[in-house]
């Protein structure tokens, strides 16, 4: 399916405004309204899936910024269609568009548990938290038809192995018993990223992600099955939902999450562009104003991918980010997320798990 490079109108349920090419490809087309007929782009637009059968379950990482240094991610590109996931550039090396295609056009590995069961076993392993959603979200709509997050975390506890999950999702409440049991054990922690609390604003911003209500639910159930739950406030927005913040910790709070953190938005690659072309459809009053913020944070470009400097940016508006946040935080008793607390000690490899694989 083509796409000229923007649409008349936005694709109904879906938050990029437009298909980008990607980086890697050899040529590049630009559509241009010479008079004669053109194809229309579709209001809706299905979502496909095709599958990949990976080398490897975990990925790994060495950046300062992150609290893990290891991660599963059961799909490729994301549903919910978030218009500023940083994750969004990775699609060009499928030969898709970080834009559309990213959000219609998913992938779905398969074996993930057979992998992880093979990495686990491995000599040598040494036993972190693994964080579930290092890049797309595993709860996103499709893990209700392949089941992979569950099947992971089945084979986690089983193994005693300690687990972080981020999610947008309510979905996470289908496994709510199997996380409370983890939870038990002092293997898992989950953190709900929470942007706003306009139903509006989340719409274009997060189009297929759970409701603002919906995700304060999942705090709050969560919580009272026992399972620590954090809040995640990203990305701040400047001029679009930073004014929220002080509301969306004391809503979080009042839930029962415990530990909270921040990031501003990044817009790597291209995400920018993407980014961009959302505010001038639904913020095109604001948009100079928001981009202006964000250069001003981000050493002048409106991305700054330094260790250290991704995360939260610099500058006075930065600081004064910073200052409100730490000052709610400290108010509602919330605490950092850098202290985890979870078990690494009662690790065995599945080998060991007679129950499990005998």
């Amino acid at each position: 399916m083509s796409f000229p490079s923007r649409p008349s109108r936005p694709i109904k349920g879906r938050g990029a405004t437009y298909n980008p090419d990607n980086r890697f490809q050899p040529t590049h087309s630009v559509a241009e309204d010479d008079g004669w007929w053109q194809e229309e782009v579709p209001g809706r637009i299905a979502t496909q899936v095709q599958f990949e059968a990976p080398r490897s379950a975990l990925s790994w990482n060495q950046s300062p910024d992150l609290g893990f240094d290891r991660s599963l991610n059961p799909y490729r590109g994301c549903e919910h269609g978030c218009i500023y996931c940083y994750a969004r550039p990775s699609h060009a090396y499928w030969d898709l568009s970080p834009g559309i295609d990213f959000e219609t056009r998913l992938i779905a590995k398969t074996g993930m548990v057979d992998r992880l069961r093979e990495e686990l076993c491995k000599p040598g392993y040494v036993c972190r938290p693994i964080n579930l959603s290092g890049n797309t979200d595993c709860y996103q709509p499709i893990e209700t038809q392949y089941g992979t997050t569950r099947s992971l975390l089945e084979l986690l506890l089983a193994c005693r192995h300690p687990v972080t999950l981020v999610t947008k999702s309510a979905l996470i409440l289908r496994d709510r018993e199997l996380l409370a049991e983890m939870a038990r054990e002092r293997l898992v922690r989950v953190f709900v990223s929470l942007t706003s609390l306009d139903n509006e604003l989340k719409r274009t911003l997060e189009p297929r992600t759970a409701s603002p209500a919906a995700r304060l639910k999942v705090i709050r159930e969560l919580h009272e099955a026992g399972v620590p739950v954090g809040v995640l406030v990203a990305p701040v927005i400047p001029a679009i939902n930073d004014s929220e913040i002080e509301t969306l910790l004391t809503r979080a709070a009042d839930a029962g999450a415990r530990t909270a953190s921040w990031t501003l938005l990044r817009l790597p690659r291209e995400v920018a562009p993407l980014f961009e072309a959302w505010l001038e459809e639904h913020y095109p009053e604001r948009a100079g104003k928001v981009m202006s913020l964000i250069r001003q944070s981000r050493g002048g470009q409106s991305n700054d991918s330094r260790f250290g400097h991704r995360m939260h940016g610099d500058g006075l508006f930065v600081d004064m980010i910073g200052q409100r946040f730490r000052r709610a935080a400290s108010r509602l008793g919330l605490e950092r997320r850098a202290n985890l607390g979870l078990d690494t000690t009662r690790f065995r490899a599945p080998h060991a798990q007679q129950d499990l694989f005998g």
